[in-house]
């Protein structure tokens, strides 16, 4: 498992401009949106481990700072065919997914997504209320019920796996059946002696790849 964890703010606004054009040109960046016990650091990491397992390129980290409980929090990925050089923090997400939906009139969720972009969010709303909440033109909004999927496949709110799923569909960028398989190996030597933890998680990821609209 790759993991990069960015030491200073000041340095994720660093990259040299000829680094910063050949990331939008050629690497795929993501931020996720969450609190602290939600699972969005997972999140990043296990969508990165899936993309590693398909060859490709890859970058996870946290936002720098200490976690707390139910405090927002944000992790990234970077994705690409060819090896990442870059080393700094990422400011224009092409996907960014909402793992708390109240976070969406506490941080700036759409900060730095281009017009070609795509959000995700975990809300009972529908894309169209959340266009109409955000005043958004051109980014396509997804929206996915991940809390609910949660509680009723592993009896707890952590929208993360769900969220998973849901940006999986959404973005399709990598091999759905790949992730799956990934993801089940990572849960079973995780929770070899709770079975009923891995098929829930599994059928999360599942259900939220079915269920995410746009």
């Amino acid at each position: 498992m790759l993991f990069y964890l960015l030491r200073s703010c000041r340095s994720w606004r660093g990259c040299l401009d000829r680094g910063r054009n050949l990331a939008k040109k050629d690497i795929i960046e993501i931020r996720w949106h969450g609190r602290g016990g939600q699972g969005a650091k997972t999140a990043a990491l296990l969508f990165a481990d899936a993309a590693l397992s398909e060859g490709k390129y890859i970058q996870a980290f946290p936002e720098y700072g200490p976690e707390r409980m139910g405090a927002p929090v944000q992790s990234f990925n970077r994705l690409s065919d060819e090896p990442i050089t870059l080393h700094c923090g990422i400011s224009n997400p092409k996907y960014v997914a909402v793992l708390d939906p109240t976070l969406i009139s506490a941080v700036d969720v759409l900060a730095g997504v281009p017009q070609d972009g795509k959000i995700i969010i975990n809300t009972s709303k529908t894309p169209d209320e959340i266009r109409k909440e955000l005043n958004i033109k051109n980014i396509k909004v997804y929206t996915i019920d991940a809390s609910k999927i949660a509680m009723e496949t592993i009896g707890r709110d952590i929208p993360n796996t769900p969220m998973l799923g849901a940006m999986a569909a959404a973005t399709g960028l990598l091999d759905f059946e790949r992730l799956l398989k990934d993801l089940e190996q990572k849960l079973n030597k995780k929770f070899a002696s709770k079975r009923e933890i891995v098929a829930g998680n599994l059928n999360a990821v599942k259900r939220a790849y079915k269920e995410v609209v746009s």
